[in-house]
C-alpha cells in the first residue's frame, strides 16, 4: 500500500503543484490526515476518482504553510481516526474545530467504515450538524456512559488544564466529556499557553435572575484578587465578542459572562472551585484534571500530548 502511494506522489509531483507541498510519508499507524485529502485533490486533478477510505486517511504534513482551518481538520480527522470504533458511545463537542471531527465521523458512517454508533452532541449546532450526516443520536438520559468524547477547547496548559466555552456551550460540553471513559482535544498550537488566562476570558454561565449581582459576586472571589473583570455576553452567545445590543442567551436559557485577566490564573482549580460553589453560577469554562490526550497541529506536524 505504501508503495503505491509513493509511486503516486512521485507522478503527482510532475503533474500537480500541491503535490509539492507534500513532504513525506511515513508507515507509522498514526500519521495524520493531510496527505489524504491532498492525494484525493492531486488525484481527482490527474483525472482519478476520490475515495474517503480510512486506510490512506493519515500521512505526515509540513503544517507550516497550511491555513488554520486545514490545521483543525488535521486534528479533528485524527481523533475520529484514532479514538472512534464501531459500537462506541461518542460524545461529540461544539466550535469550529469540534466541527471537523463530526465531519470525519459523518464520513465514515456514510461509508460504513464504522457501524453501530451512538453520538451525544454539546449543542444545537452540533446536533444540527450531526444529524445531516445522519448520525444516531442520543442523550445523557438514554446514554450516560460515553467510550470517548472528542471536542476543542481555547486555551491549553502544560498540565491539560482548559479553558472552554467561547462558543458559550461549556454546560453541555462539560456534562457530556466528565461521562466519558476518554476526552480527546483537538487544538492548533496557538491554543497552548503556559498559564490559563490572559490568552482567552473565561466563561460563566449564570441564572439570567439577579444576574447583575451574580457578575459582582464573581469578580470579588478571593481567586480573582480583584484583579479580572466579569463582562456580561452581549449579542450572540456562540461569540464572547459583543455582536448586539440584547443580551446573550445560552442554548439553556442562561446568561454568560466572561472573566477577562491581565495575567496568569495564579491557582486555577482554586477558582473553579470558588466559582461553582458561587450562588447564581451554573457552570464555568475551566476544564480541570479531565483531559486524557490533546492532539495538536504545530508547525512540525501533528503530535499527541498526554
Amino acid at each position: 500500500m505504501m508503495a503505491r502511494i509513493l509511486l503516486a506522489c512521485a507522478v503527482l509531483a510532475a503533474a500537480s503543484p500541491v503535490a509539492k507541498n507534500v513532504l513525506s510519508v511515513r508507515s507509522a499507524p498514526t500519521q495524520t490526515s493531510a496527505f489524504f485529502r491532498s492525494f484525493q485533490r492531486d488525484m481527482a486533478r490527474a483525472g482519478y476518482a476520490r475515495s474517503a477510505s480510512r486506510s490512506m486517511a493519515h500521512a505526515h504534513v509540513n503544517t507550516a504553510a497550511v491555513s488554520q482551518d486545514e490545521l483543525k481538520r488535521q486534528v479533528g480527522y485524527k481523533a475520529i481516526d484514532d479514538y472512534v470504533k464501531s459500537g462506541m458511545v461518542v460524545g461529540l463537542g461544539t466550535g469550529s474545530t469540534a466541527a471537523m471531527a463530526v465531519e470525519r465521523l459523518g464520513q465514515l458512517w456514510k461509508s460504513g467504515e464504522v457501524k453501530d454508533i451512538v453520538a451525544v452532541p454539546t449543542s444545537e449546532r452540533t446536533r444540527e450538524q450531526a444529524e445531516s450526516y445522519g448520525i444516531p443520536l442520543a442523550t445523557l438520559d438514554t446514554h450516560p456512559d460515553l467510550d470517548v468524547a472528542i471536542d476543542g477547547a481555547d486555551e491549553v496548559d502544560p498540565d491539560l488544564n482548559l479553558v472552554k466555552g467561547g462558543g458559550g456551550a461549556h454546560l453541555r460540553e462539560k456534562m457530556v466529556e466528565a461521562r466519558a471513559k476518554k476526552f480527546i482535544v483537538i487544538v492548533d498550537e496557538s491554543k497552548l499557553t503556559d498559564a490559563l488566562g490572559p490568552g482567552f476570558p473565561v466563561p460563566v454561565e449564570i441564572t439570567p435572575f439577579c444576574h447583575e449581582h451574580t457578575r459582582r459576586a464573581i469578580e470579588q472571589l478571593p481567586a480573582l484578587g480583584g484583579k479580572a473583570k466579569a463582562v456580561l455576553r452581549m449579542g450572540t452567545s456562540s461569540s464572547n465578542q459583543p455582536d448586539g445590543d440584547n443580551i446573550a442567551v445560552s442554548d439553556n436559557g442562561n446568561y454568560i459572562v466572561d472573566i477577562h485577566f491581565d495575567e496568569p490564573i495564579a491557582d486555577a482549580p482554586a477558582l473553579a472551585n470558588q466559582l461553582i460553589e458561587t450562588v447564581g453560577v451554573v457552570e464555568h469554562g475551566l476544564f480541570i484534571g479531565m483531559t486524557t490526550a490533546v492532539i495538536v497541529a504545530g508547525k512540525d506536524g501533528i503530535y499527541v500530548k498526554e
